[in-house]
């Protein structure tokens, strides 16, 4: 089979390489100047600093097959995300654990009497939490709410707590310890090299050609046997029932002679800061040394027709219009709509790499089946 890829970045790495082992021929195209998507990381040539071209990926998971899947292509080092953040003039780690609580409240609670103490401070008047509002306030009251959540949460949407839904906060990390590891899965790390280095890796193979700078157009469909597509889902349609709605990101990038923060990421969560956070990439790699150091403050705006698609709204509307493309994708043949983009959902990576093996997995057995009952 002759398979077209539509996006080199995970998605379309992975289902290409998984596709060509078996035998098939693989074609990818990339808009972009370069491979592996928004996880792109380039070396910077003034400080040596590996840097995460749009924003940092920090990769972690509970999928063993995952794990030592991007363990054959590169070298993934320990990383633990320490998040800490900046608020009323003191900085905290995140999340929440016991050491911000004792600090906020300038107490030395243990675990059992901190966790009693919150739950004093909470909102138990509400009983069922429909909005990221009334989640926040129920589990962690007023206090820690305006301090870390609220105008975080407002630069970053866009919109107030109180219209976004109760989901994005439903599993609020608030730890009566003093763990402050931001993830929880059972393997977390860094590529050592880069994650750019990891998807060169998984393309390469003879079978493989890929062409940059390449966009797509709905007239190649036919031209293939099938096609995996990565790219925006109303994209594809050429945005005929309306734009779906995302949110993007701003970089001010600016160079540091020494250490800026000494933390990988600081955010900020009062509102009358404009940036939602400022990430200083050398600590993404703390195995390396450099004297110089590249940061990046990020300004969080509704994402208009030219700007990169970071993070999907799905609020009511935006749902609404989903099912609409949707339906018109379950009517395409021969084209599997895939990845974040793809399914206007946000994908963290492992998640994206275990659906790209899903995916190619289901179309070889599909053929497979085929041939077996012409035989």
């Amino acid at each position: 089979m002759h398979i077209l890829l539509v996006g080199a970045g995970l998605s379309g790495a992975v289902i290409g390489r998984t596709l060509a082992e078996a035998g098939h021929q693989i074609t990818i195209v990339e808009a972009r100047d370069h491979v592996a998507g928004n996880c792109h990381t380039v070396r910077d040539a003034e400080t040596g600093v590996m840097v995460h071209v749009y924003g940092p990926h920090i990769f972690h998971t509970d999928d063993e097959e995952v794990w030592n899947y991007v363990n054959k292509f590169e070298t993934f080092m320990p990383y633990k995300n320490r998040v800490k953040t900046t608020s009323k003039g003191q900085v905290f780690s995140l999340p929440v654990n016991l050491h911000t609580i004792n600090q906020f409240y300038d107490k030395t609670l243990r675990p059992d009497e901190a966790r009693a103490f919150i739950e004093e401070q909470a909102d138990t008047s509400i009983t069922d939490p429909q909005t990221f509002e009334e989640q926040a306030l129920r589990f962690v009251g007023p206090d820690l709410y305006e301090a870390f959540f609220k105008g975080y949460t407002i630069k970053q949407w866009g919109m107030s707590p109180q219209d976004l839904p109760a989901s994005i906060l439903k599993r609020l990390p608030v730890r009566f310890n003093y763990d402050d590891n931001y993830f929880f899965h059972r393997f977390q790390g860094m590529p050592e090299n880069g994650y750019t280095a990891m998807v060169e890796r998984i393309l390469d193979h003879p079978a493989i050609t890929v062409h940059l700078n390449t966009t797509f157009t709905r007239d190649q469909v036919g031209e293939y046997d099938h096609v995996y597509y990565s790219g925006p889902l109303d994209g594809f349609f050429n945005y005929e029932l309306g734009r779906l709605g995302y949110r993007t990101l701003d970089f001010e990038r600016f160079t540091y002679e020494g250490d800026y923060q000494g933390c990988a990421v600081m955010n900020y969560g009062e509102e009358d800061v404009p940036y939602t956070r400022i990430t200083e990439h050398k600590h993404f790699a703390p195995w390396e040394e450099h004297e110089g150091s590249v940061c990046y403050r990020e300004f969080s705006r509704a994402c208009d027709e030219d700007d990169i698609p970071y993070y999907p709204i799905r609020q009511v509307k935006e749902k609404a219009l989903l099912a609409d493309y949707e339906a018109l994708a379950a009517e395409v043949e021969n084209v599997t709509f895939v990845g974040r983009l793809g399914t206007y959902r946000y994908l963290d990576m492992d998640v994206t790499i275990r659906e790209a093996l899903d995916a190619a997995r289901a179309y070889l057995e599909q053929i497979g089946n085929a041939e077996a009952a012409l035989a």
